[in-house]
C-alpha cells in the first residue's frame, strides 16, 4: 500500500512517499520537491554477527544523467565509477546517520540513494539526506533517528534555507547542516570570511527546519513503519573482567600519558601483551579475545576523558587550549612552482603548488551541467604517514579531506581576471596525528604564496574536540588542536578554517545526540584564538606572495578585445590565430566575452603575441608604424599586410626620395618591412609609406641603398 506525507516549503510541496517503488528493500522512500526527485533504499544482510565493534554501513549515493536529460560524455555512454561529488554526498549522508545505528545489530547495512530527476534549480543532495533517513526510519532496521539535513546560505545579507543553485552561486556562505530533533550532529561548508556570530545564527535557523523534516518522517513511520528487528545480544561475557581491569588500569594509565604518539602506542601494546600472556589460555577463544580488546579500548576511553574533565590534562601533557609546536618552511623543492612544509606536532603536510594554463582547467560533466574550475586541491594520505603498511590510492577519506581544504582556501584564491593561471595544490601528508586536512590548509596557503599566487589573505585551520560527561547538563571541555586519540575517543571533531577576519571553511561531526549553543559558542571562540595563533606563526615565515612567479611556470598575458573583433583574430578556419601561435611560439585562447589569454614559455614571446593581438583587434591608426609583410608587388607599388586581413598600398613614390626604376629594386614578396600609415581614403583604402624612406622630420630619405636594407633585414 502506498503512503505519502507532504510539507509546504516556499510555496512548493515536499513529498515523501513509500509503498510504490522498490518494495523488496527493507525500506524505500521516494522524495520529491519541485522537479527534483530521489529514491533511497536500505537493505540489511540476513545474518548477524555477535560482538561487532563498528557499524558495517555503506552509503552509495549516485546520480543518473537521464535525471537532467543528458547522456554521459566520453566514449563510455553509461554511468561508471562514482564521481567526487557523489562520494562527497555519500559522506554527507553517512556521517550524521552512522552514530545512530546500534553496533549490536550486527548486520551489514547498505543505503543507496539515487537521483532520478533534477530540475537544475533545486539541488537534490538535501533530498537524498532526507530520503535516506526516512527509508531507514520506516524500515525494520533499528535506528535512533530520524535525521534531516538542510542547506543554509547567506544571500544579499539574508539567511536562506534550502536555496536554489542561483542563490548558492551568489552567496557569501554555504553550509549543510544535519541533525535530529534534539540537536545538530553535522555541519560542513564554506564561506567568505563570515563571523562566528553569523555561523551560530545559521545553525539555529537550520535546526528549526530540521525539526520540521524529522516530524514529517515521524508521520510517515506512523503510516508505514515496520516493526524493528531485534539486536544481537551477547550470549557470553569476558571472564576475569574485574581482575584484569583492576590490575591493568594503573599500568595503562601511565602508558596513555607518554609524550609521543609511537611511545604511547608501544606502551599500551606492552601493557596489553603482559595481560594477554597471563590470560593466554582464556584468550585462545576468539570471542574472549574480542572482549579482551574491547575492555582495553574502554579503559583508554575512561582514562583520557576523566583526565581531561577532572585535571584539564591531555595525553601529551598540554592544556585545553595549547597548540602544538609549529614550524613552517617554503621553497624546499627546487623545480616546483611553489612548495611548503607545514609541521604541527606530529602532523606534517608537504604542499606543492603548480601553475598551469586554461588548458589545464578541471572540466566537470555532471547533471548540474558542464563547468570548469581553475583551482584544484588534491589530498594524499599514504600509509607511511601513520607508520603503517597499507594500500595507496584515492579513497573517500582523501576526497573528503581534500574537498574541505579546497573549500577553506577557495574564497581567498584570486579571480581568473586578476590571476589568469590554473592553480593546483597537492597536499602530501608525511605524518599524521590529528587534523591533516587543516595542516593542508596552512601548507596550501604557504605554497601558493611561495608560487606568487596573489591570494587575498592567508588562511589557517584548526581542529577542535569535545569531552562531555554522560549526564545531561554535565561538565564539558573543549580541546584545541586535537590529537588522533582525542578525535577517536572524544565526542566531537570540529574543524574551522579562516583568515584573521572570518571563517572560510567549516566541518563538524558530533558523536553524541547534540551540542548546546553554549558549547558551540565556546568552541567557535576558542577556535578563533587558535586560528589567529597559527596565522601569526605562518606570517613570520611568509605573509605575502612572491614578487615573481617561478621561471619554470608558464607566462600568461590576458587582455580584452571588442567582441566583434574575435572573428578577425581567429580568422577563417582559425587561420589567423594559428599563424600567431606559430610565429610567436605561444598558445592563444579566446572567450566569447572578448577575453584573450596568451600562454608563452617566456615573457618576451607572450608580450610580442599580445602586441600582435592588440594590433588585430584595433582599427588601423594614422601615423602609426606597423611591422608589415609584402604580399604582392605591382608596377606601381607594393601591397603590404599590416594586420591580418588588412592590406595597404606603398606607392612606388613612397619607397625612396629618389626615383627608382621598379619596385623589385627595393622589395621582395614575403619581405617584412616597417611601414607607416599615412592616410585612409574615403573608400577605406590604406596608403602606406616605407619607414626607411622617411627621415626623423618626416621628409623622404635617400634610398640609394635599398637592396642593402633588404639584405640587412633578411630579404624576407
Amino acid at each position: 500500500m502506498m503512503h505519502k506525507v507532504t510539507l509546504n516549503i516556499a510555496g512548493k510541496e515536499l513529498i515523501l512517499e513509500t509503498g510504490r517503488i522498490a518494495r523488496q528493500a527493507n525500506g524505500s522512500v521516494f522524495a520529491q520537491y519541485a522537479g527534483s526527485a530521489v529514491i533511497a533504499t536500505v537493505c540489511s544482510s540476513s545474518e548477524s554477527a555477535e560482538g561487532l565493534d563498528y557499524v558495517p554501513l555503506t552509503v552509495d549515493y549516485n546520480e543518473k544523467y537521464y535525471a537532467a536529460g543528458k547522456i554521459p560524455g566520453g566514449f563510455i555512454k553509461r554511468e561508471s565509477r562514482p564521481k567526487d561529488k557523489e562520494i562527497l554526498v555519500s559522506r554527507l549522508i553517512d556521517r550524521p546517520m552512522r552514530p545512530l545505528f546500534e553496533k549490536s545489530f550486527g548486520r551489514e547495512i547498505q543505503l543507496i540513494p539515487t537521483t532520478l530527476s533534477t530540475d537544475q534549480v533545486n539541488p537534490p543532495d538535501i533530498l537524498a539526506i532526507l530520503a535516506s533517513s526516512a527509508a531507514v526510519h520506516i524500515s525494520d532496521i533499528p535506528f535512533n533517528g530520524p535525521v534531516a539535513g538542510v542547506r543554509v546560505c547567506q544571500v544579499d545579507g539574508q539567511l536562506v534555507v534550502n536555496p536554489t543553485y542561483e542563490q548558492i552561486e551568489k552567496s557569501s556562505m554555504e553550509i549543510i547542516v544535519a541533525g535530529t530533533k534534539n540537536g545538530i550532529t553535522m555541519v560542513e561548508g564554506g564561506a567568505k570570511e563570515v563571523s562566528e556570530e553569523l555561523m551560530l545564527e545559521a545553525l539555529d535557523k537550520a535546526h528549526e527546519v530540521i525539526k520540521e523534516f524529522c516530524s514529517l518522517q515521524e508521520k510517515l513511520r506512523e503510516l508505514a513503519g515496520k516493526e524493528k528487528l531485534p539486536l544481537t545480544v551477547l550470549s557470553y561475557s569476558l571472564e576475569n573482567k574485574d581482575a584484569i581491569r583492576a590490575a591493568a588500569y594503573p599500568k595503562l594509565e601511565k602508558a596513555c600519558f607518554l609524550p609521543a604518539k609511537h611511545e604511547r602506542r608501544e606502551g599500551i601494546k606492552a601493557v596489553k601483551k603482559e595481560f594477554a600472556d597471563i590470560y593466554a589460555a582464556q584468550l585462545e577463544d576468539e570471542k574472549q579475545k574480542k572482549l579482551f580488546d574491547s575492555l582495553f579500548e574502554d579503559m583508554a576511553y575512561d582514562i583520557l576523558r576523566s583526565s581531561i574533565l577532572n585535571n584539564s590534562r591531555r595525553v601529551d601533557g598540554r592544556g585545553l587550549e595549547d597548540i602544538r609546536d609549529i614550524s613552517c618552511e617554503v621553497g624546499i623543492l627546487q623545480r616546483t612552482h611553489g612548495s611548503a612544509l607545514f609541521t604541527r606536532g606530529e602532523t606534517q603536510a608537504l604542499c606543492v603548488t603548480t601553475l598551469g594554463t586554461v588548458f589545464d582547467e578541471q572540466i566537470f560533466d555532471d547533471i548540474e551541467g558542464d563547468k570548469r574550475e581553475n583551482f584544484m586541491l588534491h589530498y594524499n594520505f599514504p600509509p607511511y604517514s601513520v607508520g603503517e603498511v597499507g594500500r595507496t590510492g584515492t579513497g573517500r577519506r582523501e576526497i573528503g579531506h581534500g574537498h574541505l581544504a579546497l573549500r577553506s582556501l577557495k574564497a581567498m584564491v584570486p579571480s581568473k581576471d586578476d590571476f589568469p593561471y590554473t592553480i593546483r595544490v597537492v597536499s602530501e601528508i608525511m605524518e599524521s596525528n590529528g587534523s591533516s586536512s587543516m595542516a593542508s590548509v596552512c601548507g596550501g596557503t604557504l605554497a601558493m604564496l611561495h608560487a606568487g599566487v596573489p591570494i587575498k589573505k592567508p588562511v589557517a585551520g584548526i581542529a577542535m574536540g569535545l569531552i562531555t560527561e554522560e549526564s545531561a547538563g554535565g561538565r564539558f571541555a573543549v580541546l584545541s588542536d586535537i590529537l588522533g586519540e582525542e578525535d577517536h575517543l572524544g565526542d566531537m571533531d570540529f574543524k574551522v578554517a579562516g583568515t584573521e577576519d572570518g571563517i572560510t571553511g567549516f566541518q563538524m561531526d558530533i558523536k553524541i545526540e547534540g551540542v548546546s549553543p553554549q558549547i558551540m559558542r565556546e568552541a567557535l571562540d576558542q577556535a578563533k584564538r587558535g586560528r589567529l595563533h597559527i596565522l601569526s606563526v605562518m606570517n613570520k615565515c611568509l605573509s605575502k606572495p612572491a614578487e615573481q612567479i617561478s621561471e619554470y611556470a608558464p607566462k600568461i598575458v590576458s587582455l580584452r578585445i571588442d567582441i566583434d573583433k574575435i572573428g578577425a583574430l581567429i580568422g577563417p578556419g582559425g587561420k589567423n590565430v594559428k599563424a600567431l601561435c606559430e610565429q610567436y611560439s605561444v598558445k592563444i585562447n579566446t572567450e566569447d566575452d572578448g577575453t584573450v589569454t596568451i600562454f608563452g614559455k617566456n615573457t618576451k614571446d607572450a608580450e610580442n603575441a599580445r602586441a600582435a593581438v592588440m594590433g588585430i583587434a584595433s582599427d588601423p591608426e594614422i601615423d602609426r608604424v606597423y611591422d608589415g609583410v609584402v604580399k604582392r608587388i605591382m608596377d606601381f607599388g607594393a601591397f603590404v599586410e599590416i594586420l591580418p586581413g588588412k592590406e595597404g598600398l606603398v606607392h612606388i613614390s613612397k619607397l625612396s626620395r629618389q626615383r627608382i626604376a621598379q619596385v623589385t629594386d627595393v622589395l621582395k614578396e614575403g619581405q617584412r618591412i616597417p611601414v607607416k600609415l599615412l592616410e585612409i581614403d574615403k573608400q577605406g583604402r590604406l596608403n602606406l609609406s616605407y619607414i626607411d624612406a622617411i627621415d626623423p622630420d618626416g621628409a623622404q630619405q635617400d634610398s640609394a641603398r635599398p637592396n642593402n636594407n633588404s639584405a640587412r633585414r633578411g630579404g624576407r
